[in-house]
């Protein structure tokens, strides 16, 4: 099972180890995080080769920032390096094992055309 306590100085090491990184983002004063947290450790036991990343915003504030957390828990995945998946609120344990499934067929080539794409609109309206 690869669940770990992300913080600043080990993300970019643990995230770049795995292909496919689900991230929780969450706080000790949190209900909804003490309610969800059972869920991610259930599910993380069951796919050995994704890493499931716990975040406390508290202490990793530096982390909270760079991905903009705005409430808490917030559920993101990143596959190679992208992140294709971010939603505030806690998931029940079906939804998070078919969100699983959907991002392991997930075409990343068709993802990467996608970003491209919207980064030259972007560039086409910025002249």
């Amino acid at each position: 099972m690869a669940l770990v306590n992300l913080t600043a100085e080990n993300f970019n090491d643990e995230v770049q180890k795995h292909q496919i990184a689900i991230l929780d983002f969450w706080a000790p004063w949190c209900g909804p995080c003490k309610s969800f947290a059972p869920i991610f450790e259930k599910v993380a036991q069951e796919y050995p080769d994704i890493l499931f990343g716990k975040i406390n915003t508290e202490e990793e504030q530096a982390l909270a920032g760079h991905f903009q957390i705005r409430s808490i828990p917030t559920v993101m995945i990143l596959k190679e390096g992208i992140v294709v998946f971010n939603q505030a609120g806690m998931l029940p344990e079906e939804a998070l094992k078919d969100l699983i499934t959907q991002v392991i067929d997930l075409d990343m080539d068709k993802v990467r055309e996608e970003i491209a794409k919207e980064e030259a609109a972007q560039k086409g309206q910025e002249s």
